[in-house]
Parts: structure tokens; C-alpha cells; sequence
């Protein structure tokens, strides 16, 4: 019988992942789930044969360019691949993978949470209640917004945005996006389409920014689109933190030229902005996009299915093709 492959495992995922890598694979994991250093990767891999990483490892050029050349796939525990220099794998031949289709429902649901909790004032409120601050029912008490009848904006009109914009007309919102195209199925075919930012902000009393993290999308919430939003406009993130510029969303929720922000994901994070911590009228949630039993062990199948496929010679089932 010959041996098992080995791969690096650099975190810990769910229990079921686990045991199926276990019962296909030689292991180098990371049994205290600490995270892996530039160089702990780079040495961790040396007897590995692929790699099994997660949005907290970042390979960048210099560390992709160290991988030993018996590194042919790194599949990682997510759909955002911006934590992997694409470009220098590809040079260096080592074939990527990510987990596409399986956590569009969980994160459009959280999207629409942060929506409800940022319009609503929720933390404010359950802060008032938790802290024994809540003495009598007032009728201007925890004042927000009604989201129903309003305008949502969209940017990214991928799997992710159009399950939002499915959510939100629901609640009878009109639906504006920005996309590299038009969406003309799927329910969304009265959506309204814009090809420029500078049209599609005016109409976002609600932006929802679901767009991956780009060169083009760093950054592409600030100062100056910030002043494209209307009056008491609701800015929500369940895509990449970078998206936003800190220094430009923070003085705006401070000023009330932003109404509120709910927000999943941070620039840096965990080492997020904790000015943040400071608003009444920001939503916040650690990174919890994904996070159910069902999507998690879905997205760690994802990963096996890549590294079967890999080893058994065949075309992996969810490339990365940057």
C-alpha cells in the first residue's frame, strides 16, 4: 500500500475536515492553532507535498518564492484569495485552490443582519439593556432607520451580492448595483445597473460592499465617495476590510454625514481600528461571515475535494484563476 500524501495543515478547521484529512493524508498541522510565521510556513512545508492555509496565512512573493519546489497546491479555507500572491504561484507553478458556492447564503444573511443591526441601533439599544440602562420606554429612545421602501446599493453583483439583493427585496427595497456587468436573471432583472460609482452612490440610503479586495477596490470607500452618499446613508461590509478606508469611514460616523456602519470584516484584522469600539451607531461582528456548522465543514470539503483531485492527477474542482 503506498504512503499517504503529505500535507500542511496550518490551522485547526472543523472536526469533520479534520477527519477526513486524517483518513486520506499524512498531516503537518498546527495542534495549538497559533499563527504561523513567515518562516514556520516556509519550514513547515519542506516535507509537505501541498498546502491547506486559511485567510490568516498570508503567502506573499518572498514567501512563495522560499516554498520548496515539492509544494505543487496550496487550497485555501476561503473564497478570497488576497492573502496569496497569485501572480507568484503561478510563476512558480504551484496550482491554487479556493471554496466557491458554499458560503453565499451565510454571508448574505449576515450582510443583512449588519443592515438591520446598523439601521436599528442594535448595539446601542442591547448595550442600554445589558448595562442596566434601560428605565422606562421612551418614544425617542434608540431612534434609526426604516430600511423597507429604501434604496440599496450594491458593489459586486457576484453570487454573494445578488443573494443580498434577493434578501433586501424582501423588505421592498429598490436595488441599485455596480458590476463589471449587467445581472439580467435570478429575480433581478428591475435591479438598476451602473457602470460608474459616481452614478450608483448617489442612490445608496443603503451600500452594501460586496466586492472582493483588488488593487482597484482598496480603499474604495473614502473620503470622496463618502461625499457621494446621500444624507443618513447605511454603510455595510461583509467583504474585505481594506475595501474601507478607515480614516475617512470614522470621522464621517463621528460627524453624521454616515448614519451607521455595520461591519464583519477590518482592515488588519484582528488588529482592527478600536476607534470603532467608541460609536454608538456602528454594528460590529468579528468576522462571522460564514460562520455555520453546515457552510464551515462545506468549505473545508472544498478544500479535500481540491486536494484529491490534485493528487489523483486530475483538474482540482474549484481553481483559483488569477
Amino acid at each position: 500500500m503506498s504512503a499517504k500524501p503529505t500535507i500542511l495543515v496550518t490551522r485547526q478547521f472543523p472536526k469533520a475536515v479534520m477527519q477526513r484529512l486524517r483518513e486520506n493524508y499524512t498531516l503537518i498541522d498546527n495542534p495549538d492553532d497559533h499563527d504561523l510565521s513567515p518562516d514556520e510556513l516556509i519550514s513547515n512545508a519542506t516535507k509537505a507535498e501541498a498546502i491547506l492555509c486559511d485567510p490568516t496565512n498570508h503567502f506573499s512573493k518572498a514567501v512563495i518564492d522560499q516554498l520548496p519546489s515539492n509544494i505543487g497546491l496550496i487550497t485555501t479555507f476561503s473564497v478570497g484569495y488576497d492573502h496569496i500572491d497569485a501572480a507568484a504561484a503561478n510563476e512558480k507553478g504551484i496550482k491554487l485552490g479556493n471554496t466557491p458556492d458554499v458560503l453565499t447564503d451565510a454571508t448574505a444573511d449576515i450582510a443583512l443582519l449588519c443592515m438591520l443591526g446598523a439601521s436599528r441601533l442594535a448595539y446601542k439599544a442591547a448595550q442600554a439593556l445589558r448595562g442596566g440602562k434601560w428605565g422606562r420606554w421612551s418614544s425617542t429612545d434608540f431612534l434609526g432607520f426604516h430600511m423597507s421602501g429604501k434604496k440599496l446599493a450594491i458593489i459586486g453583483m457576484g453570487r454573494i451580492g445578488q443573494a443580498v439583493a434577493r434578501r433586501a427585496i424582501g423588505f421592498d427595497m429598490q436595488i441599485h448595483y455596480h458590476n463589471r456587468r449587467p445581472v439580467m436573471a435570478g429575480g433581478l432583472e428591475e435591479a438598476i445597473y451602473h457602470t460608474e460609482l459616481e452614478s450608483l452612490l448617489p442612490n445608496a440610503s443603503y451600500l452594501s460592499l460586496n466586492c472582493p479586495l483588488t488593487p482597484q477596490t482598496h480603499h474604495l470607500i473614502n473620503e470622496n465617495t463618502i461625499k457621494l452618499l446621500p444624507e443618513n446613508a447605511v454603510i455595510v461590509n461583509t467583504a474585505r476590510g481594506a475595501v474601507i478606508d478607515d480614516n475617512a469611514l470614522i470621522p464621517a460616523l463621528q460627524s453624521g454625514r454616515v448614519a451607521a456602519a455595520g461591519l464583519d470584516v477590518f482592515e488588519n484584522e484582528p488588529n482592527f481600528d478600536k476607534r470603532y469600539l467608541d460609536l454608538e451607531n456602528v454594528f460590529l461582528l468579528p468576522h462571522i461571515g460564514s460562520a455555520t456548522y453546515e457552510t464551515r465543514d462545506a468549505m473545508g470539503f472544498k478544500c479535500c475535494d481540491n486536494l484529491d483531485a490534485y493528487f489523483a492527477g486530475e483538474d482540482i474542482p474549484n481553481p483559483i484563476t488569477a
